[in-house]
């Protein structure tokens, strides 16, 4: 895969697509990187990114597309239309089975397929640590179909990554900044594991697997990404507080399911290296632009 100008196609290219693509063109791996962005709206980008109107669900036209293109790496970031099952069915799993017909009716391999889903697959809910190797066995729909979209992708006709995002924050994904200036956090017993990625390490991360990827350097098929810190919430959210100079008033209000620590060990030996190792910094950095 390794020549002077690389094809990758963001498929979906939302905000976290938008930042790698930003990120590609400031590499300084040696590469040259032509993204297209693919989306069923592409007039609310930037006109500065490249794009075209395609309905991942529309395997003709995308089979067209990646037909006519020859990419050497595919992005896919999703975003449910729908926080319901029929809602993960139709984007998640119907999408990685419109990508795994395309690619089959192109007759064109990419030379490798990143597909974005969650730490939201893994049960494991006392705080245990979780990694690459541990079992999956979720019984929420969200991870239900997020695991079989990515047992869709692992069989494709090309190589792919799946990468698993923990909680994902930064600009524009304030809301538990917001809750935490109206003195509202979790209590300190029973211990609330969480875990968090700042959307810019997200676009890092994807940066880091196509350079990689591009230098003809070896790929796992599964990461974790996650920042080198998991916390208790309740520890991470009084530290919030204390930042934006508000009592915090514990509550016990049900939290969001899923109580585990991820291990991003496998994805620091690759040799990736955190812009936002911790929440402190990430959060750190939000406070003081706002």
């Amino acid at each position: 895969m390794k020549k002077s100008l690389l094809k990758v196609l963001f498929i979906g290219c939302g905000d976290i697509g938008v930042r790698t693509i930003q990120r590609l063109e400031c590499s300084q791996d040696g590469l040259v990187w032509q993204a297209l962005a693919m989306r069923r709206h592409p007039e609310r980008l930037s006109p500065n990114i490249s794009s075209v109107a395609v309905d991942l669900k529309d395997t003709e036209a995308l089979a067209g597309l990646l037909a006519s293109r020859c990419f050497d790496a595919i992005v896919v970031t999703l975003t449910a239309d729908q926080m319901t099952d029929q809602g993960y069915v139709d984007t998640y799993v119907g999408g990685a089975q419109a990508l795994q017909s395309a690619i089959v009716q192109s007759g064109q391999s990419p030379g490798l397929v990143i597909w974005v889903s969650s730490t939201g697959v893994y049960h494991q809910s006392n705080g245990e640590w979780v990694d690459e190797l541990s079992e999956t066995n979720p019984s929420s729909f969200r991870g239900k179909r997020l695991l079989e979209a990515e047992q869709v992708i692992q069989q494709l006709a090309a190589p792919s990554v799946v990468v698993r995002f923990s909680g994902i924050y930064g600009p524009g994904r304030s809301r538990l900044i917001s809750q935490v200036r109206q003195g509202v956090i979790v209590p300190a017993v029973p211990v609330h594991w969480t875990n968090r990625i700042h959307s810019e390490d997200c676009a890092g991360v994807l940066t880091h697997l196509l350079n990689r990827c591009g230098q003809g350097e070896a790929l796992e098929n599964l990461y974790l990404a996650t920042d080198n810190e998991p916390a208790p919430a309740h520890e991470m959210q009084r530290w919030l507080a204390e930042q934006v100079g508000v009592e915090p008033l514990e509550t016990s209000e049900a939290r969001r399911m899923g109580n585990r620590r991820c291990s991003n060990q496998r994805l620091r030996t690759s040799g990736y290296l955190f812009c936002y190792p911790t929440y402190r910094e990430g959060y750190g950095t939000l406070l003081a632009d706002s």
